[in-house]
């Protein structure tokens, strides 16, 4: 007998080889029914494993979404690769995990054939609805190594055959049966039987080309995606989700708004038109008041530095393959190419501006008293990432951050990071956002002593309760092995206006760098002391915060912000004169406005103007000119409303300003 301990503390004594389903059904019927897997000592497991020890066990059901999520997931993926292999014999499997929102798997298809496309995703999705509704039973086998690269190689599966080979020896391999007649490797858990999913719940999305083991010189792959869910409503909020995105995609509304371009010429780093870099100078203007009323200090740093302070504060070691990398001077030349002797005749492009405000901070002799000292930079960075990940705003080479360095004492730290979550806390919420705080803890490879980790780790959570924001309103969390190498840190995350999570603003208690960069201040006592670095950012990068607040305005951007806040447009063109003065006016009152008296139909100005998400069209015809008037169409509104120019003034003026300044 063995004895299994409930989560309520309670304890069953069962037989060696008794299941999570028998100890379900001697709890009730309705449990048996509910439940879908279980955690035995905190693992995932199948509902029909075995228990073999003592242990304790807590059963899971649809209730656990996260866990039962990711079960279907993972069941959908074995099933796409079943589904293929039934309906293209010949295909060969890999491996096919779940994902964020649903699965893949990757496949070859038959040489024959040619690769999957398209037009294959709705035969290959009704086969799989035919192996839901069979109700396979899902039956988990231990295999030993050699016997299952045996089946593989005779089944003519060389990419699993050559994986199981590099499995250690030792290790005890499972395969999964779906009924009797089709197996994949696999460690699990899966649910009990295909028929425990719902065959309305996913959808085929895509197919792309991937190379075995992410290898450009392994052969090429299909990698089939899916979005998988517990049932159609999930799946059904999912799918317009996603054609909502796609409509707020800030790629398109950066075209047709004429707000930036990105071209081949300069991978990764963008072009911004008038009309977006308009909205990076409010932003730049907003976030320089929030940090001059908060007593930062701005500085301006050099993009280019020798490698040995990179080698000093770490970053050659551990990121020089993200850096750009230049010559400290133009190198010698043979026949083979430049000769560079060492990493001394190396500079490169700042990838971060924390080493750099150390040295500004090392300049002169700093007392205690100086400390708190917040250096601000809006600093321009380029990161080597490979053209593969780069994403719209969302993922550039060069970006320029709204950077921070707090230089403090020990005693300060919890009042600064509390000053900054108070901070982070109204800008925000004046963006419109909602978020969620999280502290991300130590990594296993790091640098630092557990003392400083658990003081560094202690302070940012005090700092957390003290503002109010450790509550499940913030949703609170903390996130063990996820803190930089360097430091624990705080993570914001905003929701946007579609339910999107975004990860942005952040804040490090780092005791690393003062270290290796040698920062000291001398203290009341007369010795020299360490102060400890604070990394903070509330935007992130500008490109990444714009692209954030474009689709999470769907561009129809608060009128302080919008590149153009107001269009006088004429109905007939005897109205030309009256809506040049309208310009003026608002104009002088500090208002972006255009005047559009082109000879067109003022449905095609709406039309027209509607699409570059002006927020307000000012229609003026004679009526409106011997009146002294205006008709005001608001983008998202319908109908308009007649004001006087006054009116309509005071109106565009309260709206154009800055809301840290109403």
């Amino acid at each position: 007998m063995i004895r299994v301990t409930l989560p309520d503390g309670s304890a069953r004594e069962v037989a060696r080889g008794t299941t999570p389903a028998d100890i379900a059904a001697a709890i009730g019927p309705g449990l048996a029914k509910a439940a879908i897997a279980a955690r035995v000592d905190g693992e995932l497991r199948d509902i029909m494993r075995p228990i073999e020890a003592d242990a304790e066990l807590a059963l899971v059901t649809t209730r656990d979404e996260a866990d039962a999520l990711e079960l279907a997931r993972h069941d959908f993926a074995h099933i796409l690769a079943e589904a293929v292999q039934t309906l293209f014999p010949g295909t060969q499997i890999t491996f096919g995990p779940s994902t964020d929102d649903g699965f893949y798997y990757d496949v070859m298809a038959p040489a024959e054939r040619g690769p999957f496309t398209m037009d294959d995703l709705p035969a290959i999705e009704e086969q799989m609805r035919a192996i839901i509704r069979a109700d396979k039973p899902l039956r988990r086998e231990v295999m030993a190594r050699d016997a299952l690269i045996a089946t593989w190689q005779k089944a003519g599966e060389k990419f699993k055959a050559e994986w199981a080979a590099e499995l250690p020896a030792g290790e005890e391999l499972s395969v999964y049966w779906s009924g009797d007649d089709w197996m994949d490797m696999c460690r699990g858990p899966h649910l009990a039987s295909t028929g425990k999913l719902d065959p309305a719940a996913f959808k085929l999305t895509r197919v792309a080309g991937a190379y075995w083991r992410g290898d450009q010189n392994n052969p090429q792959l299909s990698r089939i995606y899916g979005t998988g869910w517990l049932n159609k409503k999930q799946l059904d909020a999912h799918l317009l989700r996603l054609e909502e995105a796609a409509k707020r995609d800030h790629r398109r509304l950066g075209q047709d708004m004429d707000l930036f371009h990105l071209q081949q010429e300069a991978h990764g780093s963008v072009f911004w038109h008038p009309n977006g870099y308009l909205i990076w100078r409010e932003l730049e203007a907003y976030m320089r008041r929030a940090i001059d009323g908060a007593g930062y200090m701005e500085v301006k740093t050099p993009q280019v530095m020798d490698a040995r302070q990179w080698q000093q504060s770490g970053h050659w070691g551990k990121y020089r393959a993200n850096m750009f990398v230049i010559p400290d001077e133009v190198p010698n030349v043979d026949d083979d190419g430049p000769v560079i002797s060492g990493d001394a005749d190396w500079m490169a492009l700042k990838p971060m501006n924390c080493p750099a405000h150390v040295l500004i901070f090392r300049q002169g002799i700093k007392s205690y008293r100086d400390l708190p000292m917040r250096l601000y930079e809006n600093g321009c960075c380029h990161r080597n990432e490979p053209h593969g990940a780069l994403h719209g705003l969302m993922r550039v080479r060069q970006f320029t951050q709204d950077d921070a360095h707090i230089f403090c004492r020990e005693d300060q730290i919890v009042e600064e990071v509390q000053a900054f979550c108070v901070l982070a806390d109204r800008i925000y919420k004046e963006f419109g956002f909602t978020y969620s705080i999280k502290l991300a803890l130590r990594p296993d490879q790091r640098f630092g002593s557990d003392a400083d980790w658990d003081k560094a780790e202690n302070e940012l959570r005090d700092a957390v309760v003290r503002a109010g924001l450790a509550t499940a309103e913030y949703g609170w969390e903390e996130l063990p092995g996820e803190g930089a190498f360097y430091a624990p840190k705080l993570e914001w995350h905003l929701t946007d206006a579609i339910g999107r999570t975004w990860q942005v603003g952040t804040i490090q208690s780092d005791r690393v760098m003062p270290e290796r960069l040698d920062a000291s201040y001398v203290g009341e006592d007369g010795a020299r002391h360490r102060p400890v670095m604070l990394h903070r950012a509330i935007f992130g990068s500008y490109e990444r915060f714009i692209g954030i607040l474009i689709e999470h305005y769907a561009g129809r951007f608060p009128v302080w912000l919008a590149p153009v806040q107001a269009v006088v447009a004429t109905i007939t063109s005897e109205a030309d004169g009256y809506a040049h003065d309208v310009t003026a006016k608002l104009r002088a009152a500090g208002i972006r406005v255009e005047a559009d008296t082109r000879n067109e139909k003022i449905n095609y100005k709406v039309r027209e103007h509607s699409v570059a998400k002006v927020p307000h069209l000012l229609v003026v015809g004679m009526r409106e000119a011997e009146e002294g008037k205006v008709a005001i169409r608001s983008l998202g509104s319908d109908g308009q409303r007649i004001m006087t120019l006054d009116e309509a003034i005071a109106m565009l003026s309260h709206e154009a300003t800055p809301p840290d300044l109403r």
